[in-house]
């Protein structure tokens, strides 16, 4: 009987092995993937496990790396937010797989400085030094050269790692791996800084990709120019898949914003949804959420405009509003016809203080059913008990006008409703919330959860996917 069980388990062993060897999800569950170093040391060599077991948008990453590797795709950018383990996954895990998998395969890893992509070597190279990977591939690391930003294995293959600014000497490469070209805002904001990265990708990195090799980029979103921002295609609107970009190639790219806005989500997320639930919870996202440049670059990875061209920044003022009964308060919607289409229904709350500024007091936007926006309408007027509603007189005519009557009546959510005509185009109709606020400002306190998109959306408009807060807000 033990013999039996012996078999079995040497059986299950062997499988396990031929599973990793095939499949780089298998591979990545198979070993200890390196996480938090075990000291403060910047040249410590031994990282402790990661936390996290693979989620969604983990097998998404790795089934992509995979393809890639297989010669299936050839350049991919990931577009994930902080904490996200993008980094892990695509630099720190990858690498030895690849290597093993193709001997003599030579990888290149480029990060905004060299001791950043010397750490996610060291990284690596803890992986082909343990057990497990030797089982797997029957190599290990090479005596001859171990070092953490240039190492080899046994079978021929070879690592090497620096900064992107540094200059990259020595061999070319099957692939070429670009992780976080972007040290942080001062140096995204910098057009030198661009010029000089995007300089270096170009007439460095790209130069030394053996012919038929692979690129990928992955980052989370600085500026609208940035390294990816100058190859996606123009008026990319943060969609997945593969695209015909600016440099003449087909990218696949994965952009998985910390909160879907898509349709079209990757994981098949539905617009609100966050991602990673097990571990980003909502107050996690809520710290960032305010700060409406850092959230719609780093997480939503759509970097706004430090100025628009219809609506400017600086109209945009975190001040907490006065209490609500010292301010005149009036609201107003867009609103959508279906649910789960392109469109958003919206409602938005202001209030007027006896300076005459204008505060945004509340909003609701979802792409809903009528059933639902109705009952959000009726809490917000329960809510703020406005003097009166506005809305386009077209939309409240598509059949759902006398729903709505009967439901607010039912909760007894009275207010005066005033419906106007569509006017012009959107730009037109936003004239005049434009010349409001050129005069006194939009004020939005600094930790409303909806501050950081409303405001994106209007710098971006009339150029954007979406105008309905503007429309809301007109």
């Amino acid at each position: 009987m033990s013999s039996f069980v012996s078999r079995q388990a040497a059986a299950a062993e062997l499988l396990r092995r031929r599973r990793a060897r095939e499949s780089l999800t298998a591979f990545a569950s198979a070993i200890d993937v390196p996480g938090k170093p075990v000291s403060d040391d910047e040249n410590e060599w031994l990282f402790q496990p990661i936390e996290t077991t693979q989620a969604a948008h983990h097998i998404l990453l790795l089934d992509k790396l995979e393809r890639v590797a297989r010669g299936e795709i050839s350049r991919l950018m990931v577009f994930m937010p902080p904490g996200s383990a993008k980094s892990t996954y695509t630099s720190v895990v990858f690498p030895p797989w690849f290597m093993g998998w193709r001997p003599e395969a030579r990888i290149i890893l480029a990060s905004y400085a060299t001791d950043i992509a010397r750490k996610q070597g060291r990284r690596a190279r803890q992986i082909v030094r343990s057990r497990k990977y030797t089982s797997i591939f029957d190599t290990s690391l090479s005596s001859d050269t171990s070092a953490a930003d240039d190492w080899a294995l046994l079978n021929g293959s070879e690592f090497m790692a620096g900064g992107i600014l540094a200059g990259m000497t020595g061999n070319r490469a099957h692939g070429i791996i670009i992780d976080d070209p972007v040290a942080g805002r001062e140096e995204a904001d910098s057009e030198t800084v661009r010029k000089k990265t995007r300089a270096a990708y170009e007439d460095d990195l790209l130069t030394r990709l053996i012919p038929g090799g692979f690129v990928i980029i992955v980052q989370t979103r600085w500026h609208e120019d940035d390294l990816a921002g100058g190859i996606l295609p123009e008026g990319w609107a943060g969609e997945s898949g593969a695209l015909q970009c600016r440099d003449g190639q087909v990218w696949e790219v994965i952009c998985l914003p910390a909160i879907a806005d898509r349709t079209d989500d990757p994981l098949g997320r539905k617009p609100g949804d966050l991602l990673w639930p097990e571990w980003f919870t909502p107050k996690h996202f809520a710290t960032f959420r305010g700060q409406s440049r850092t959230w719609s670059a780093l997480f939503q990875q759509r970097p706004t405009p430090e100025e628009g061209d219809y609506f400017k920044a600086k109209w945009f003022q975190a001040m907490r509003p006065p209490p609500a009964g010292e301010m005149r308060i009036y609201g107003a919607s867009d609103y959508a016809v279906t649910a789960d289409g392109g469109d958003f229904t919206v409602h938005v709350v202001v209030g007027i203080d006896a300076d005459d500024r204008m505060h945004l007091l509340d909003l609701w936007r979802k792409q809903a059913a009528s059933d639902e926006w109705i009952e959000a309408w009726c809490d917000l007027v329960l809510k703020w008990r406005p003097i009166g509603w506005a809305e386009e007189q077209g939309q409240i005519k598509a059949g759902v006008g006398p729903f709505l009557d009967k439901r607010a009546r039912e909760r007894k959510a009275f207010c005066a409703r005033q419906q106007f005509p569509t006017r012009g185009d959107k730009a037109v109709r936003a004239q005049s919330i434009r010349g409001r606020m050129a005069m006194s400002g939009l004020h939005i306190r600094a930790d409303a959860p909806w501050r950081a998109d409303l405001v994106s959306e209007c710098l971006r408009f009339p150029a954007g996917v979406h105008d309905d807060q503007v429309d809301a807000l007109g």
